[in-house]
């Protein structure tokens, strides 16, 4: 049994008579081709690695980060039936180069559309809670890697590695990623999440760290669409007017733009409206600013501690690097095109481990996706992946339901108050180090 078919079987549909399945809300081959053909995907000749096998295949790139491309493809049964038993390495290379990055892409964005709606977010005060932030992914030291995405200088010249910046937009309480764009590590963060303003859903508030202070980019974002609020601490000596009180520690300020900014922004005003909340926390003052200027259906006193929701996608970007690819922060592509492939495989295969921890935690009142171990429901889930091509279709669904069924074990424990200040920590290396005693005896 390939793995689509067995996927689209475990997700609550029956094959018809042509043995592809009724269509359903996850990734089966008639959607996978559909996607593939927006984009110009398509190919007459029937291979053994056709365009539905070849995004699985990118996909379990990042779940199987350990194995090789051929050995991927044979485990799972992602090739067609043929003259030999395995596909050869290069026939995977080939598949992935006739796929392209656009095709992925396009299977993320709108699997991410069906997956985000059928979720059915909570939200507070209507809102849903977005959260936006850059992440830095190294690839693998060539010269065409170099030229596209280039590296960082020092004084002693190149690093090592090109690296490519990322800018995501993540729904907060189930890390399901909505939208991402990403080029050269040169870029701004700022200027890239421009390109999440189209994608920002109404009736959302989005949480931005200092970083992305830019009045220009607020206040774009903040009238691209309806209710499309964002909320972000001040920076220190921002300089602003008192328009009125709104309350205790509650004021309505003016913000004075740039020519600069207005020049760039050709809808920018002079200067903007925009609320400023302030809390004392443990002896420290924070101060907030947000396009939350209605004091009535926003009250004060949930605004600040809601900031504390953009450590999600932080939480998003370490279970990417750190439990799904292994710690493996090199990348595998050797090419450019090749690499916003494996980005976008990445984030597709992402969703898909956090929606099936959606449906997860709905078998539970009270909990949300981001209270469950993401490190014990991806093990589950790519166990589950791994045994459903031998396993026989009528069992898949009961082993789907044993494992929604063990959503209590998979809770995370209540986080702890920090019993010591923040402090930079070395990064633990491969390499074990040597005694002291040791050294000195080496040494004479």
């Amino acid at each position: 049994m390939q793995l689509t078919t067995a996927l689209s079987l475990a997700n609550g549909y029956a094959p018809n008579s042509e043995g592809l399945g009724q269509l359903s809300d996850f990734l089966c081959p008639d959607f996978i081709k559909q996607c593939a053909e927006t984009v110009g995907v398509a190919t007459i000749r029937r291979r053994r690695l056709p365009v539905e096998m070849a995004v699985w295949t990118v996909i379990c790139m990042s779940l199987y980060r350990e194995d090789p491309l051929w050995s991927i493809v044979s485990k799972l049964g992602l090739a067609l039936p043929g003259k030999k038993e395995l596909v050869a390495p290069s026939a995977v290379v080939q598949a992935r180069q006739r796929l392209g990055a656009d095709a992925v892409k396009e299977v993320f964005q709108q699997s991410q559309n069906m997956w985000n709606a059928d979720a059915d977010h909570p939200t507070w005060c209507g809102l849903s809670l977005l959260g936006v932030d850059g992440v830095i992914w190294r690839t693998p030291d060539t010269d065409e890697n170099k030229k596209e995405f280039s590296a960082w200088k020092n004084q002693h010249g190149d690093t090592a590695f090109p690296q490519v910046r990322m800018v995501c937009q993540m729904e907060l309480t189930s890390h399901l990623l909505i939208a991402s764009t990403f080029d050269s590590c040169r870029s701004s963060e700022m200027v890239l999440a421009e390109d999440l303003i189209e994608t920002t859903p109404d009736n959302s508030l989005t949480l931005f760290d200092r970083g992305f202070y830019s009045l220009g980019l607020l206040n774009r974002w903040h009238h691209a669409g309806k209710h499309r609020h964002w909320l972000q601490p001040m920076k220190k000596g921002t300089r602003y007017e008192v328009v009125r009180s709104l309350g205790r520690q509650d004021k309505l300020i003016k913000l004075s733009t740039t020519a600069h900014a207005r020049k760039r922004f050709t809808e920018l005003p002079d200067s903007i409206e925009v609320r400023l909340v302030t809390k004392t926390i443990k002896g420290k003052v924070v101060n907030i600013l947000t396009s939350l200027t209605d004091p009535m259906r926003f009250p004060k006193a949930d605004i600040v501690d809601l900031y504390s929701d953009r450590w999600e996608i932080e939480l998003g970007y370490r279970e990417m690097k750190q439990t799904l690819l292994s710690r493996h922060f090199t990348l595998r592509s050797k090419k450019p095109e090749m690499i916003a492939q494996e980005l976008w495989g990445v984030m597709l295969s992402y969703n898909l481990l956090r929606y099936q921890m959606v449906k997860m935690a709905q078998k539970k009142p009270g909990i949300y996706a981001k209270h469950l171990s993401f490190t014990t429901c991806a093990i589950s889930i790519i166990n589950l992946i791994h045994t459903m091509f031998i396993e026989n279709a009528g069992r898949i669904p009961k082993s789907i339901e044993q494992l929604q069924a063990q959503v209590e074990h998979h809770l995370l424990p209540i986080k702890r108050e920090r019993a010591y200040p923040r402090c930079v920590k070395p990064k633990p290396s491969k390499y074990p180090n040597k005694k002291t005693s040791q050294l000195l005896t080496d040494w004479h």
